[in-house]
């Protein structure tokens, strides 16, 4: 008689091995949902009493700002822009950490001086501030060996800092061009009452989450964006023209869903940073960085509103 063909053939099938035809062996958990992360109800109201204050004191130094007058808006807006750098880059990390630091903080100063110093109040100059500052911080990640592999890896973050804090000069160019210092008022209004509402509503009714790994509801999202557009109109009805309550209402609900967006994508972000295993960083900085990126969106949204509906 031959010996059988299949070595297992009369051994009994071993603990750790399923038998033909049987399922997997379950392990306790496979079969139960992530649970989601808790949302810090103090943490959500702190957050959104910063965005609070971040708006009201934009929109209060713009009020200062006239022909002649710009020093005071401007050191506001350079105040806003160097806890953006140490924020994003704090919390992005990107390859050379400390030339994208140094090269955005040079950007923002540039930018700054070409709102206030251009003869005519227009974008170009900064769009040209930021693919020069953009240029110079991939190639001091490029010198260095060790940060040339992950300079693919970095550019979004890298893009993402320097542009970042260009954007919020436009606020400087903004205040120089007619009806500009009203439509600040009117923006940054809608986006800071946004951002301060979504905020509140996540610390005691973050519902219906939109992700499991981020503490953010679709109730704070949509209930901000209304707020805020309505807190906009009702500010255009106070204004004179060329505001109406309808065009503010338009230039409010722009603003603040950029700034509600530009928010939400910062936890999503942060979220992805945690789960791919990078340690967290400092913890001012990381919760500062969704308020400080929903003002730096709506400050050219503001912008192009100006322009397209007054």
């Amino acid at each position: 008689m031959f010996p059988s063909s299949t070595p297992e053939a009369g051994r009994a099938p071993r603990p750790d091995q399923p038998s033909a035809g049987a399922s997997p062996v379950s392990r306790p958990g496979d079969d139960e949902a992530t649970p989601p992360v808790a949302v810090r109800r103090s943490l959500a109201l702190s957050v959104a009493g910063f965005a609070a204050l971040l708006g009201a004191g934009l929109v209060l130094a713009a009020q200062t700002s006239g022909p002649g007058n710009r020093l005071p808006f401007t050191i506001v807006v350079l105040s806003v822009q160097a806890f953006s750098v140490l924020a994003w880059t704090t919390a992005v990390r990107p390859p050379a950490l400390a030339v994208v630091g140094a090269v955005s903080a040079v950007a923002a100063v540039a930018a700054d001086a070409v709102a206030v110093r251009s003869d005519v109040a227009r974008l170009m100059p900064l769009v040209q501030v930021l693919l020069a500052g953009l240029v110079v911080a991939v190639l001091g990640q490029l010198v260095r060996r060790v940060d040339r592999v992950r300079v693919t890896d970095g550019l979004r973050g890298t893009a993402l800092i320097v542009a970042g804090v260009v954007a919020v000069a436009t606020l400087i160019t903004l205040s120089r061009t007619p009806a500009g210092t009203q439509t600040i008022a009117v923006c940054l209004t809608a986006a800071g009452v946004a951002l301060a509402v979504a905020r509140v509503t996540d610390a005691f009714a973050a519902w219906p989450r939109l992700a499991p790994q981020v503490p953010r509801g679709a109730a704070g999202v949509v209930g901000g964006a209304m707020v805020g557009t309505l807190v906009s109109a009702v500010l255009g009805s106070y204004l004179v023209t060329p505001f109406t309550p309808t065009r503010a209402a338009i230039m409010g609900l722009v603003a603040a869903v950029a700034a509600v967006l530009a928010d939400l994508a910062v936890g999503y972000a942060e979220a992805g940073r945690l789960m791919a295993g990078e340690q967290p960083t400092m913890w001012v900085a990381r919760h500062m960085q969704g308020p400080l990126a929903g003002f730096a969106l709506a400050a050219p949204a503001a912008y192009a509103m100006c322009k397209l509906v007054l």
